[in-house]
């Protein structure tokens, strides 16, 4: 496995080798690194710092920042509270889903995005709102929703 890690990242690790308080700044090391934060690297880490890999899983799967499968190089967040269901995010959910081919909380198969749905964004004078990459579309609807995906996906290729 740890061949599989590039020599700075497990550099980090070493320096907190048997510090057990520094597991969730390991863990952001491994993914801002490796994009996700995979089993084998989990056990690396539990290992380095002298933890449980239970332990390290627990972690790794409670804090909804950290993520166990690879992620697009884009995000695309649609909003599903009160105000944007009521604007019809449902029917953007759907554009998104067929244009993307993906379902919320997958990656498509070539990492370019990953779709997922939140509670709410904050933005209820916007709604329907997505944010795309950190930047907030607001007033959706389905074909502008698709059109940002698109213009997005076109501009990084």
């Amino acid at each position: 496995m740890t061949d599989r890690l590039p020599s700075k990242l497990r550099d980090e690790i070493e320096r907190h080798a048997g510090h057990p308080e520094s597991l969730i700044h390991v863990l952001r090391k491994v993914q801002e690194t490796a994009g996700f934060i995979s089993p084998e690297s989990e056990g690396y880490v539990a290992d380095r710092l002298g933890v449980s890999i239970a332990h390290v899983h627990g972690v790794v799967t409670f804090y909804h920042l950290f993520y166990t499968t690879p992620r697009g190089r884009h995000t695309v967040r649609l909003c599903q509270g009160t105000a944007c269901h009521v604007g019809g995010a449902d029917r953007i959910r759907t554009a998104l889903e067929m244009r993307l081919g993906i379902a919320p909380g997958e990656t498509t198969d070539d990492l370019a995005a990953t779709l997922e749905t939140v509670a709410c964004l904050g933005a209820c004078a916007l709604s329907p709102v997505m944010v795309v990459d950190g930047t907030y579309h607001g007033l959706l609807t389905p074909d502008k929703a698709v059109a940002i995906v698109d213009r997005t996906l076109k501009e990084s290729e």
